[in-house]
């Protein structure tokens, strides 16, 4: 397998993404690559630095660095040897030593959609890629489907996004018959606008998913559903709110043990520490971009070096899943009036 991975991409770059290639190589085979695209001289002194002469490692030099308030089509469209877009642009042919099977950045998401949508295209059947990200809950795993690529999809997309988000939740996360719920205001039929009332019809008359209705935030950490189907404007302020309030509830229950009583905070600490590991998105690496001709993980900007690691863990799994060949069969199952 050879995993493709941007270097300079991420709030932390270059520093935090090469300090994870260490850690994620022990998770690939010997007979696997670690393709890092990026600037030559940099990559090559963090090895030398780190006395890293491993072989599955290989460098594809480029000269551009997209930037994570740049304008992501603008960007794409004028820095043509950036890192993200050769690393695209690779993955979409036959390069000279074999094709790359998974590209991983935690650069502009907005660039790295457009430059995979462009360079990789899309599966045969999808209108519309969208990013799977799994939030824990109380009640277990629930994968958000979209979270950031499409803030304005209309009612076909949604229902694409339930069912290839059934097929991650099934091959991924090992949930029989993944119960699909569409994000609303409210739980009552008559609630939301009318692309959402659209895309609860299509989405109930689709065999292949198990649409169980609408579902109000509040229920999504009481196990209402296993995916839940929305657009990237929600999706993501969803995820970043989730984000948020679980890391500052654990910081407070930290600092209110510690005031109350030292010495039980002292012995509370191993508790704090599995609570925070399971609520905390860097243990999960990347989310995937759903749709495209290929595995195209997005990490989040904020990426440390073990979000990286994670993330060349958690490719391989998703290559060995068969998750776009299913994604694909269903969809070609699908007929939809757009």
């Amino acid at each position: 397998m050879r995993i493709g991975l941007d270097v300079m991409g991420g709030d932390n770059a270059p520093q935090a993404i090469l300090d994870g290639v260490l850690s994620g190589l022990t998770n690939m085979d010997q007979d696997d690559r670690l393709v890092l695209f990026g600037d030559r001289a940099v990559i090559e002194a963090w090895l030398s630095t780190n006395d890293c002469t491993d072989e599955r490692i290989e460098i594809i030099g480029t000269t551009e660095t997209v930037a994570m308030d740049e304008s992501p089509v603008e960007a794409v469209r004028t820095k043509s040897d950036s890192s993200m877009v050769v690393l695209c642009r690779e993955a979409s042919r036959k390069a000279e030593h074999g094709q790359l099977d998974v590209v991983i950045s935690a650069g502009n998401t907005g660039a790295f959609v457009a430059a995979a949508q462009m360079h990789m295209r899309r599966l045969p059947s999808v209108a519309r890629p969208g990013i799977a990200a799994v939030i824990p809950t109380f009640s277990g795993p629930v994968t958000f489907i979209d979270v950031g690529a499409n803030i304005e999809p209309k009612p076909h997309h949604l229902m694409q996004y339930g069912v290839m988000g059934s097929v991650y939740a099934s091959h991924m996360l090992g949930i029989d018959s993944p119960r699909i719920g569409l994000m609303n205001v409210g739980g009552e039929e008559q609630k939301g606008t009318e692309d959402l009332r659209r895309a609860r019809d299509l989405m109930r008359d689709c065999d292949a998913i198990n649409y169980i209705g609408y579902v109000e935030g509040r229920a999504v950490f009481d196990g209402a559903a296993d995916v839940v189907v929305c657009d990237g404007v929600t999706g993501n302020v969803t995820l970043k709110l989730a984000e948020g309030l679980s890391g500052g509830i654990i910081k407070k229950i930290a600092a209110l043990a510690q005031e109350d009583d030292p010495e039980l905070a002292k012995q509370f600490k191993p508790v704090l520490k599995r609570l925070y590991e399971e609520y905390d998105y860097h243990e999960y690496g990347g989310a995937p971009l759903m749709g495209v001709n290929g595995v195209c993980l997005i990490c989040h900007g904020s990426s440390e070096s073990r979000t990286i690691a994670n993330a060349i863990r958690r490719a391989r799994r998703y290559v060995v899943s068969g998750v776009n060949q299913a994604i694909h069969d269903c969809l070609d199952s699908v007929e939809v009036e757009v």
